[in-house]
């Protein structure tokens, strides 16, 4: 096959996201999510493939304790971190994911151990931890994952009797990663650390393939962030990577209309990133901020704290 130009988005979560308000904090968003793609398109120029692309882009986000997924994840009510992540192959419809984790610092490469396994799709809490024992993957101190910035985050949430998702809650969320490589294959990522005070055990849209992470070559990659419910529960990224396949839009054109059902049926909040089988690039959000940069077509390097397509629900 010949080769093509390769495209990558990348997200740092959705939300009002006030600090980003402020210029240095901007600028480290800015910073870090440009080093990320950079570092992506190293490797989509050599030939890497889209799979091995996104999870090695979702893991560098995970490390940064600036997004909440990894280290610097939110914590449970209980104080725990508990993570979510999974991985899709648009060209095998092949998925991996794993939910409720503990103890792994990456989860997302846990996720892509359970794709190349290929016995199950979605491995949970104690499951997941056995598994990744038995492939040898290293477990940490869950401490180490913990920064004092999410500590203080959810004190002032159980002071304020307030254990769950908070549109005026300043900290990015979900992170996610979107390719489509030289060969015209498609792949996403998504990891998070849920909601601050959430339930243990809560487990959202990110692990769960056509909620809030997709890929198919004949339709789209996507990657979903904000919050997990409404993406659930609307089927979110399937019914946008349908609108690609059936009624032939863009990526653009469909997310555009996937986040306007999202919210007129359920006050839906939260964004997503897309790249379609053309390589073509979308962001968009019902909130009022989203973290996200893009390549689209081998070009230069884009980053954008502001959402492109939807304007804030009133």
């Amino acid at each position: 096959m010949p080769s093509e130009p390769f495209s990558l988005m990348i997200h740092g979560g959705a939300g009002q996201i006030r600090e980003a308000g402020d210029p240095q904090t901007a600028g480290r968003y800015h910073a870090a999510l440009h080093a990320v793609l950079e570092a992506g398109r190293e490797r989509l120029a050599r030939g890497d493939t889209a799979l091995d692309t996104v999870e090695y882009c979702a893991a560098r986000l995970e490390d940064n304790p600036l997004f909440n997924a990894g280290t610097g994840a939110t914590l449970t009510r209980d104080g725990t971190v508990e993570l979510d992540a999974a991985i899709m192959d648009g060209a095998a419809l092949a998925a991996g994911a794993v939910a409720a984790v503990r103890g792994i610092a990456n989860p997302i490469r846990l996720a892509r151990a359970v794709l190349d396994d290929g016995e199950h799709v979605l491995l949970v809490a104690d499951g997941a931890a056995s598994f990744a024992r038995e492939i040898g993957m290293p477990q940490v101190d869950e401490e180490t994952l913990i920064t004092p910035q999410r500590r203080e985050q959810l004190e002032r949430a159980l002071c304020q009797g307030r254990v769950t998702l908070d549109h005026n809650e300043p900290a990015p969320g979900t992170i996610g990663a979107v390719a489509r490589d030289r060969h015209g294959h498609l792949a996403a990522a998504t990891s998070t650390g849920g909601m601050t005070g959430q339930r243990s055990g809560r487990v959202g849209d990110s692990p769960i393939p056509g909620a809030g992470v997709y890929a198919d070559d004949a339709t789209a990659a996507i990657s979903a962030t904000g919050h997990g419910e409404h993406f659930l529960r609307s089927v979110f990224a399937r019914e946008l990577a349908d609108r690609v396949e059936y009624l032939g839009l863009s990526a653009a054109e469909a997310l555009n209309a996937s986040l306007q059902r999202l919210r007129e049926r359920l006050a839906g909040y939260g964004g997503a990133i897309v790249i379609d089988r053309n390589g073509r690039c979308a962001a968009g959000t019902t909130t009022p901020r989203m973290l996200h940069g893009w390549i689209e077509h081998a070009g230069p390097s884009r980053t954008r704290i502001e959402p492109l397509i939807l304007p804030p629900a009133r």
